[in-house]
């Protein structure tokens, strides 16, 4: 017998139709996430605004989960930003595999696809550390990530070809950081947005400021990690945040470091504007 509390067999029935299908929690996902990575984009151009400020020491993406940590509440914020990404990570798969935007199989097409692809291998490393996290301070292990990385290059170095691997890796950052310079002069951001045309012409700016700071903020990275496969010498390489300390040291380092800083919280700011009117079409169904 159905408890009277329930109001009855229809209104159950009532209740399961009304339960979310796929296509909508795709969109809720794709919405959770877009705001998630933007607040990353905010939080780490803030903390590097404070660091040109010398108020704070510079941080990477995967370095702003630590700092949130230990903010009142830090638990949650981590746990909340994590799901969040892995959210954005999902709807990544689903553009990148099977082609939620609906962008098409032509070359244009497969190499927007594949990009978004790499994307989502990229945010599921930032939103596994989340929980990585979780486990070290569980442990009381925390994790040195200059004494990890120069770990990890002095094991590569010893390999055949070490050198190279190193040097490739330093031109793959420096590829990825001028394809987001030659996304930001190319792309027409206010296209994927779901808004009026003064919005999206005003918004728009964010993206492409936004894109050219994240694109020139991996130079720093890539620089290092090219001279440490020159030199061969592991004590040379870098974390993010040890990149950009050396900027911060150059004669015009703080104003370069306040003007990257700015630019990524335009970019973190367009990701939310994005959480919320971004044009997200979820696929039909999960045909490749």
């Amino acid at each position: 017998m159905t408890p009277r509390w329930l109001g009855g067999r229809s209104e159950i029935k009532r209740l399961l139709r009304r339960r979310p299908d796929f296509g909508q929690l795709s969109v809720w996902s794709a919405r959770f996430g877009y705001g998630a990575r933007g607040f990353v984009y905010l939080s780490v151009g803030l903390i590097m605004l404070f660091s040109a400020l010398d108020l704070a020491r510079p941080i990477s993406t995967t370095g702003v989960m630590p700092t949130l940590f230990q903010q009142p509440l830090g638990r949650i914020w981590v746990v909340t930003l994590g799901l969040g990404l892995w959210s954005f990570v999902i709807w990544r798969a689903l553009q990148a595999i099977f082609d939620a935007d609906r962008v098409g199989r032509d070359w244009d097409a497969i190499r927007l696809r594949i990009g978004q692809g790499f994307s989502g291998l990229a945010y599921a490393v930032i939103a596994s550390g989340a929980f990585e996290l979780l486990d070290e301070v569980h442990a009381r292990m925390p994790v040195d990530d200059v004494a990890e990385n120069r770990e990890k290059a002095a094991m590569l170095l010893t390999l055949p070809l070490g050198g190279v691997v190193m040097i490739g890796l330093g031109v793959a950052v420096m590829i990825v950081g001028g394809l987001n310079v030659f996304k930001a002069v190319t792309e027409d951001f206010g296209d994927a947005l779901s808004c009026s045309p003064d919005l999206c012409r005003r918004v728009t700016p964010l993206a492409r400021i936004g894109h050219v700071a994240r694109g020139l903020s991996y130079a720093p990275l890539a620089l290092l990690l090219i001279l440490t496969g020159v030199t061969g010498h592991a004590s040379q390489t870098p974390s993010f945040g040890s990149a950009i300390d050396r900027v911060r040291d150059l004669p015009a380092g703080p104003a370069l470091l306040g003007l990257t800083a700015l630019g990524l919280m335009a970019f973190g700011a367009f990701a939310v504007i994005e959480a919320r009117f971004r044009r997200i079409r979820p696929p039909k169904d999960l045909k490749v």
